[in-house]
């Protein structure tokens, strides 16, 4: 045996665990039920946790059969094929489910504890030992044996519950903030839906609404000039086509992009108020993505991107309702070809919206402000949550920061 950087022993996995094992392979699993035996399947393994949507069930008679391969609590889940080495811990709600395929270790509790083995399974090291032993070609995979002979450092009992609690704690409040952020883009895809179509009034508003073309709130220009290689980390502010939907939504007051002074000067100025639509794409959804460019700097349009210049609309209002599905679906009746979308101009100036007066807009533009404000302080969170969990992590799976136990460390 060697020894890790705390002193603690390293043990193969398979000295740890009292099996492991390939769940079932069988044809007989295709005769899936709506209730019976829960079917865990890859796509049921999240990182330290098993999701419990979309379960396939199987017949008791089958369950039987492979009374061997049923599940226990605290047994560890692992995904074999396409992302190796995802890892859960089965709960107890799932005690005498089966496994599809996966790969099932039973930990000797006397010797590991469950959640400590997920989370080094999870962590930055355990994945290395899953990218070294990988084989096969477009599906990556590894196997049982492999598994089996995978590293591990062993500190004391007791010292690996504590991390495991320890990483647990930071698992929750990781999950609580993204179920909060999915929260709150759901309460803003909600209010988007009411206030867009005008369903939902605003307090203090109530005249009616006016349907005109796109054609008839601007006129429209078109960028140029900018290639990938011009791209620079500093510089000119620009917008590049494929950034309106990969990048941004709905509007921006900032840019990822920039290019050289001389480049810019050949490209097409655009301006805050402007509307930016993608003149090309690999689908017809992609086709006439709008952004709103909010910021106060100059900035420039590359080639591919269409623009609408005008001054009776607020942009932000503009640009979500551009976006929505009703107006996106006459966008996409626009695009022209097969393995690469394009859209024109003239299409775009006929597409027909119905708009409130330009105080309502204003007021419907700064509710998806502020909703975008306080989603962007949730995701700030959950950034930093996952960063201090990453340290974590590092600090505690290798003995780096060591915890208090009784009797122990």
């Amino acid at each position: 045996m060697s020894s890790a950087n705390a002193g603690w022993p390293i043990v193969s996995l398979s000295e740890v665990t009292e099996r492991i094992m390939v769940g079932i392979a069988s044809a007989a699993t295709h005769a899936y039920r709506p209730s019976g035996v829960p079917l865990i399947r890859n796509q049921n393994i999240k990182p330290g946790a098993l999701d419990d949507r979309d379960l396939l069930y199987v017949d008791p008679g089958y369950e039987r059969a492979f009374k061997n391969k049923r599940l226990r609590e605290g047994d560890l889940l692992t995904v074999r094929t396409g992302y190796p080495g995802t890892t859960c811990v089965v709960p107890a709600a799932f005690e005498g489910a089966q496994s599809f395929t996966t790969l099932i270790s039973r930990p000797q509790r006397a010797k590991v504890d469950s959640r400590f083995l997920s989370h080094y399974i999870n962590s930055e090291l355990g994945q290395s030992f899953f990218t070294q032993s990988q084989i096969g070609g477009a599906q990556k995979n590894v196997n049982a044996g492999v598994l089996r002979g995978m590293p591990l450092p062993l500190p004391p009992t007791e010292e690996q519950r504590a991390v495991g609690a320890v990483l647990d704690s930071a698992d929750s409040l990781i999950g609580t903030l993204e179920r909060m952020v999915a929260k709150k883009h759901d309460i803003k895809q909600g209010l988007m839906q009411e206030l867009l179509t005008g369903r939902t009034r605003l307090a203090g508003f109530d005249g009616e609404w006016s349907t005109v073309t796109v054609g008839q709130l601007g006129s429209f220009l078109k960028g140029r000039g900018i290639k990938r290689d011009d791209v620079r980390p500093s510089g000119i502010p620009c917008v590049r086509y494929g950034e309106l939907y990969t990048t941004y939504v709905d509007y921006t007051a900032s840019t990822v992009s920039f290019v050289r002074p001389a480049v810019a000067a050949t490209a097409l100025p655009i301006r805050m108020g402007d509307i930016l639509f993608a003149g090309s794409g690999e689908t017809k959804e992609e086709i006439g993505m709008s952004v709103a460019y909010t910021g106060e700097k100059p900035a420039v349009a590359g080639g591919d991107i269409i623009v609408l210049r005008g001054t009776g609309y607020n942009p932000v209002f503009l640009a979500s309702l551009l976006n929505s599905p009703e107006v996106a679906a006459q966008k996409a009746r626009g695009g022209q070809g097969d393995a690469v979308v394009h859209i024109n101009w003239r299409f775009l100036a006929d597409i027909k919206v119905t708009v409130p007066q330009l105080p309502e807009q204003r007021a419907i533009a700064e509710i998806f402000q502020d909703a975008d404000a306080e989603i962007a302080i949730f995701e700030r969170q959950l950034k930093s949550a996952r960063s201090i969990k990453t340290g974590m992590t590092q600090e505690l799976l290798t003995g780096r920061t060591r915890l208090h136990v009784e009797g122990g460390s």
